[in-house]
């Protein structure tokens, strides 16, 4: 008998071991960033709805590309954008939260006024007149 190095506990016998490895981690994880989520928005639901002055500090858009090769190798590209702007109160504390698309564009840096949210939930900023 000679040396066979893909017999009884070789590399064959390994990978099925490691697919399910890595599905059930994929698993977990799918299922705590589920359970985060949910978390998250039952405290912003308990959380009361409070209306500070504020400031514009900031803004941000974090940008996701993607790409997906399909079966008959077209290549297609796509992007997702997420919008955030940072508020400072008259104590000195900043927030960044969450807004809309069509609210970022409406928004400047350095503008005050009222700024509404329920805990990390953007509702809404009511510029001041100047």
């Amino acid at each position: 008998m000679g040396f066979l190095p893909f017999s009884g506990f070789g590399l064959f016998s390994i990978i099925p071991t490691l697919v399910v490895l890595i599905f059930v981690v994929v698993l977990v994880m799918l299922i705590v960033r589920a359970v985060q989520g949910a978390a998250q928005w039952k405290r912003n639901n308990d959380s009361p709805v409070l209306t500070v002055d504020a400031a514009v500090i900031t803004k941000r858009a974090d940008v996701q590309h993607y790409q997906n090769t399909g079966t008959d190798n077209m290549t297609t590209f796509s992007s997702s954008t997420t919008y955030y702007a940072t508020f400072e109160v008259p104590s000195g504390g900043r927030m960044e939260l969450r807004v809309r698309d069509s609210e970022y564009g409406m928004l400047a840096e350095g503008d005050r006024g009222k700024l509404t949210f329920q805990g990390t939930r953007y509702l809404g900023f009511d510029r001041e007149r100047s």
